[in-house]
């Protein structure tokens, strides 16, 4: 016969949540990109959108958290506009 005398488990300090490495869309319908070592707004325009002059379109996107577009930091998280 089972001891039903054990102690439950409690979990209603749990908080659901999700994580993913898929890329996060963004409110204006694009996506987030997090900054790597070694890159600036021109390689990751190349690499986005097929053209290193683009960069300004990911600026206007983050200037809220950009003051200088010379100056990003890796682990930035940008905002990406759609193409």
């Amino acid at each position: 016969m089972p001891n039903n005398n054990s102690p439950k488990a409690d979990f209603s300090d749990v908080q659901s949540g999700s994580s993913s490495t898929a890329p996060q869309a963004s409110p204006a319908g694009g996506r987030s990109y997090t900054v790597k070592k070694g890159d600036s707004l021109s390689k990751i325009a190349k690499r986005e959108y097929g053209d290193a002059q683009q960069w300004h379109r990911i600026y206007e996107a983050n200037r809220d958290s950009i003051s200088n577009p010379d100056l990003i930091q890796p682990g930035q998280v940008l905002q990406l506009p759609s193409a």
